[in-house]
C-alpha cells in the first residue's frame, strides 16, 4: 500500500483513543519476578500490599495474565482534555541533519501538567477516590509527577500530600508553587517530617535527596495519616500499565499512515514513559509478529541499566518499600543534583529489566552537557522546549539520524517527548552561561553502594 502524504502532526480522532490498557507481562515467556515483603523476603500479597496501595492498583500491580485493562469512562473523559496526544513528524529536523532518516516524537506535553505522568496520576487518583479515600501522598523528582498528581486530586476533590526531591525543590520553585496551587502540600526530602527522613539525614548530612529518599518518607506518612494511601509515578508495573495510553497512540498514528517504526526510543529513569511507549511494539515483538530495536537512555550520573547489577534491591533508600528484582546502582546510591530530576532513581522497572536482562532492548547513557547540547538544538529547529528528562531521548535519536546519514539507510526513528521543559530554566541559565558541568559515578562508588545490597538468593 502506498503511503498516504504524512502531515506534521498525526491527530488521532476522539473515537480512536485507546479504551483499554495494554499489559505487556501477559506475552512475556519470561515474568518479572515477584516483589518480595522486606520483613519475610517472601513474594508479596494483595493484602500485604493493602495497608499502602488502592485496592484497585494492587490487582494491576500483580496481575501477569491479563493483556488488557479497561479504562474507567471517568478516567476516559478526562483524557479527552488533552488526549489523544500528535504524533509529530520532525521534518525540519530530518532537514537540517541531511538524514534519510524518517523522525517522529510523540509529543505528550500539551497539558497543564507539560508531562505524560498525568496519564496515571488521574487513573490513580480515581481509584482512590472510589475506594473512599480522603488523600493520598507521593514523591516526585523534577516535579512533573507531583504536578499531575495534584492537578488530579484536585479533580477529584483529594487531599495531596508530596515529598519533593529536595535539589528539585529549590531549582524549580514554580513547578512546586504550581502544585501548591492546586492545593498540595510541599515538602523538599529528605525531611524531619518522618522518622526515615531524620535518619536519612543523620546518614548524609547535607543531602540534595533523591527519588529513594522521597519515596521512603511518602510511604511513612501515607500509613501514619487514616484515609491515605501511597501513589507513584513511575517504577511500579501498574504505572506502566497506565501510561501504555502512549504506545497504543503511536502504534495507531503510525498504521493510519502506513509507517513502521524501526527504532523506538524513550529516555529512562524509573521506566513510566519508556514502558509506556514501547510496552504495544514490544508485545508485537514477543508475538513475533513485527521486529523492533528499543533503546532505552539514561543518564550518565544514574546509569542503572548501563552500570547496575540485575538484583533484588529496595526500592526505596529508607527500606521500607517491597524489594524488586532489578537493575539496581543500590538503594543506598544517592545520585549527583543533575537538572533531570525525573531520571534520578536508582533502580529499573522490573518488567524493563527483564526484557533487558533478556536482550530485547538496548541501554546507553548520556552525559548532562550532551544532553543539553540537543536541547537547544532540537528547540531551535522543531520549536518546542523540552524537559531534560525528554532530551535524554532527543540526544540518542539524533545519533541514530546521523548514523543513517553516514550509512545511507532509510530507517524510521520513533522517540518520546515526555514533556516540556519551561520550568526548567535554571537548568538551561546554568548551560547557557557555561556552568553545567557533567558527573559520573566511579566504578569504588558503585561498588560501595552494590555491597550493601540485600543478600537474596
Amino acid at each position: 500500500m502506498e503511503n498516504k502524504k504524512i502531515p506534521y502532526k498525526i491527530y488521532l480522532e476522539e473515537s480512536e483513543m485507546p479504551k483499554e490498557w495494554y499489559n505487556v507481562r501477559a506475552d512475556m515467556k519470561n515474568k518479572p519476578a515477584p516483589l518480595l515483603d522486606p520483613e519475610t523476603l517472601q513474594p508479596m500479597t494483595a493484602e500485604g500490599l493493602s495497608p499502602v496501595f488502592c485496592e484497585e492498583l494492587i490487582k494491576q500491580e500483580l496481575d501477569e495474565t491479563t493483556p488488557y485493562f479497561e479504562i474507567p469512562e471517568e478516567v476516559r473523559n478526562f483524557y479527552k482534555m488533552y488526549r489523544p496526544a500528535p504524533l509529530i513528524r520532525a521534518y525540519c529536523l530530518e532537514e537540517k541533519l541531511q538524514t534519510p532518516a524518517k523522525i517522529y516524537y510523540k509529543f505528550e506535553g500539551n497539558n497543564t501538567s507539560g508531562s505524560h505522568k498525568l496519564n496515571s496520576a488521574i487513573a490513580q487518583a480515581y481509584y482512590a477516590k472510589k475506594q473512599g479515600l480522603k488523600g493520598v501522598t507521593t514523591e516526585t523528582g523534577a516535579g512533573q509527577w507531583g504536578t499531575a498528581l495534584s492537578m488530579a486530586c484536585s479533580y477529584f476533590g483529594l487531599d495531596c500530600k508530596v515529598y519533593m526531591v529536595k535539589c528539585s525543590y529549590e531549582q524549580k520553585p514554580f513547578r512546586r508553587e504550581v502544585m501548591r496551587t492546586y492545593g498540595a502540600s510541599v515538602t523538599p526530602s529528605p525531611s524531619t517530617e518522618t522518622e526515615v527522613g531524620k535518619k536519612i539525614l543523620l546518614e548524609h548530612p547535607g543531602t540534595t535527596g533523591s527519588l529513594g529518599c522521597a519515596i521512603s518518607e511518602a510511604v511513612e506518612a501515607a500509613g501514619n495519616l487514616e484515609g491515605y494511601r501511597y501513589v507513584l509515578g513511575s517504577v511500579m508495573n501498574q504505572v506502566l500499565l497506565h501510561q501504555t495510553v502512549i504506545g497504543l497512540e503511536t502504534q495507531t498514528a503510525l498504521k493510519k499512515y502506513g509507517e513502521k517504526a524501526d527504532i523506538i526510543i524513550g529516555c529512562a529513569g524509573g521506566g513510566s514513559n519508556l514502558g509506556g511507549l514501547i510496552s504495544p511494539f514490544m508485545g508485537e515483538k514477543l508475538r513475533g509478529e513485527a521486529d523492533y530495536r528499543f533503546i532505552a537512555v539514561e543518564p550518565a550520573s544514574c546509569p542503572s541499566l548501563t552500570r547496575g547489577v540485575y538484583a533484588y534491591d529496595y526500592s526505596d533508600t529508607g527500606r521500607i518499600c517491597p524489594l524488586e528484582k532489578m537493575y539496581t546502582l543500590g538503594s543506598s546510591f544517592i545520585p549527583s543534583a543533575s537538572h533531570a530530576g525525573g531520571l534520578r532513581y536508582h533502580g529499573m522497572n522490573s518488567v524493563l529489566s527483564q526484557l533487558y536482562e533478556d536482550g530485547l532492548m538496548e541501554a546507553v547513557s548520556v552525559k548532562q552537557t550532551e544532553v543539553f547540547e540537543a536541547a537547544q538544538y532540537f528547540a531551535r529547529i522543531e520549536g518546542i522546549l523540552p524537559a531534560p528528562e525528554s532530551a535524554h531521548a532527543i540526544r540518542v535519536a539524533i545519533d541514530e539520524a546521523l548514523k543513517c546519514k553516514e550509512t545511507g539507510e532509510e530507517k524510521t526513528i520513533v522517540f518520546g517527548l515526555t514533556g516540556t521543559g519551561y520550568f526548567d530554566m535554571y537548568a538551561y541559565q546554568k548551560f547557557n552561561d557555561g556552568q553545567m558541568g557533567d558527573y559520573v559515578p566511579t566504578d569504588e562508588e558503585l561498588q560501595a553502594s552494590f555491597a550493601k545490597l540485600p543478600k537474596i538468593n
